[in-house]
């Protein structure tokens, strides 16, 4: 009699790493393990949104996606929330999982996130996957530029309440009855915006937001690093109806990554992962099956940049 294959689960796990709760989800393969590959969600977020893409690629992949520190159900402490520390708490997770190395997925803020990764341990990254990714480029959606605005703590604590919530995950199950892809996002929106009922919350969410974004725009950039990338697998994926980071970010990506490659989602606006998880996964299958892990050690990083930036002496003309 055949045994029956059992489908892939999206179980939520949590650790205590520094003295401070994380929350992360894993679905494996039915063989127990394959090649590690962590989703890295964006702002107002959480690893519940990748359901529908790591239950996907766990045909052939452990895929791990972590709360990142303020979001989901992890803790919210007050502390550092940029780039780099939400970078060094995936590698602490990941070494206390005792996972050396992993293809590194990231969406919009986890873009970031996932570059950062890379910048600080190239070692541990086998590929770099950037959907919709922030730190590409200057403009962003003016929503996102007017909530990281002074007072906006207050004015969160007063609008968000379980009713607001209730009415908007409502209106989302509704629109998606109706077969309107905008469901999708509204019940994205009232799940994220439901742990922002706790102060420490919305301290989180603020502290991460202003750590990439001001009334002016995007204030992080890693375009002046992307040759960093030109050993290193690297995908980049948008969706062609984004209006929160223009597309065309991820075209002059492209551009200055040697190597790289670029693939549209004409189904998609902002959420890939939300609005098209099929088109997603299968893209993100399509290149890891078809690259090879990439490997960088410290030798080959000193090599490229030595190669970029010679030294020579102060007040000597370069070349």
């Amino acid at each position: 009699m055949p045994v029956p294959t059992l489908a892939p689960r999206f179980d939520e796990w949590e650790i205590e790493l520094h003295g401070r709760r994380v929350v992360y989800r894993i679905a494996r393969p039915p063989a127990g393990s394959g090649p590690p590959v962590v989703l890295i969600h964006g702002m107002l977020n959480s690893s519940s949104h990748w359901r529908s893409v790591a239950m996907n690629l766990a045909g052939d992949h452990t895929v791990i996606a972590p709360d990142l520190i303020g979001h989901g159900d992890s803790a919210a402490p007050r502390g550092d929330y940029s780039l780099g520390a939400h970078a060094s708490s995936i590698r602490d997770l990941l070494a206390a999982m005792g996972i050396d190395r992993a293809s590194i997925v990231g969406h919009s803020l986890g873009g970031g996130v996932a570059m950062q990764f890379f910048y600080q341990f190239p070692q541990r990254t086998e590929r770099l996957v950037l959907i919709s990714s922030g730190g590409l480029g200057h403009e962003v959606s003016p929503m996102l530029r007017t909530a990281a605005l002074p007072g906006v703590s207050a004015l969160l604590s007063l609008t968000i309440h379980p009713r607001l919530l209730g009415a908007l995950a409502d209106t989302g199950r509704r629109l998606r009855e109706r077969d309107v892809r905008l469901g999708v996002h509204v019940q994205a929106l009232a799940r994220a915006l439901g742990p922002l009922e706790s102060a420490g919350a919305r301290h989180a969410f603020l502290q991460t937001l202003r750590a990439v974004i001001d009334v002016h725009g995007q204030r992080v950039s890693a375009t002046d690093r992307l040759y960093l990338l030109e050993s290193m697998p690297t995908l980049i994926v948008w969706g062609e109806r984004d209006n929160t980071i223009p597309l065309r970010h991820g075209r002059h990506a492209h551009a200055a990554i040697p190597n790289s490659h670029l693939r549209t989602l004409p189904r998609a606006a902002h959420f890939p992962h939300l609005e098209d998880p099929d088109g997603l996964s299968e893209v993100l299958r399509e290149f890891i099956q078809s690259t090879r892990p990439g490997r960088i050690d410290d030798a080959d990083w000193g090599a490229v940049l030595s190669r970029r930036s010679p030294p020579r002496r102060v007040g000597e003309v370069a070349a």
